[in-house]
């Protein structure tokens, strides 16, 4: 029987045209064969507030049970001052509350990144492998994806036309996918 590993990947911008969510999009058209990548957007999940932890807003049992339902993360993130921008961290802080309740617990996990800057998200990116210790994630190390210059590497229609980071991402993927089936002691896909 087929064992496809189904990925949940959410950007961390609200922004319509950024460059991040391009990146997602283009994510799931590079998704390998035994590999599904669902998406979900961080626009309707509030400001964390621990008064609601424990009866959070709609959108975030739905973020919650979408995590719960995949078997790998994705993390999409620009870099803001240095780190992860808020968007990103306000909804690792809901699906990690209240404590003992953590959605994100023992999930592979891959991280990209896209940037106007020569450093292509880098920094947030070491700062969400932090955050991921006490998420008790297991992130992939390599390849590592940042996408740097970002206005240069996508087309007018959002289409990544950088082809070493559509390659990266192409083998981001096929690890996570692999990572994922190990972790979990899944069968591999007869692709043949």
């Amino acid at each position: 029987m087929e064992t496809r590993i189904k990925v949940l990947g959410f950007a961390g911008s609200l922004r319509r045209g950024s460059f991040n969510r391009l990146l997602l999009r283009n994510a799931v058209e590079l998704a390998p064969s035994g590999m599904e990548i669902k998406t979900f957007d961080l626009a309707p999940i509030p400001p964390f507030n621990q008064d609601l932890e424990h009866d959070p807003p709609a959108a975030v049992r739905e973020f919650k049970s979408l995590i719960r339902a995949a078997d790998a993360i994705l993390f999409v993130t620009p870099e803001a001052n240095y780190s992860v921008p808020g968007v990103m961290k306000n909804a690792i802080d809901w699906a990690s509350r209240p404590y003992g309740d953590n959605a994100f617990k023992e999930k592979p996990a891959a991280i990209m990144s896209a940037s106007i800057s020569s450093f292509g998200g880098a920094r947030a990116q070491y700062h969400l492998r932090q955050i991921m210790v006490f998420l008790e994630m297991y992130p992939l190390n390599r390849p590592e994806v940042m996408v740097p210059l970002a206005a240069q590497a996508f087309d007018s229609d959002g289409r990544l036309i950088d082809p070493k980071s559509r390659e990266l991402i192409e083998q981001l993927l096929a690890a996570l996918r692999d990572w994922t089936r190990k972790l979990n002691c899944a069968p591999a896909l007869d692709d043949g």
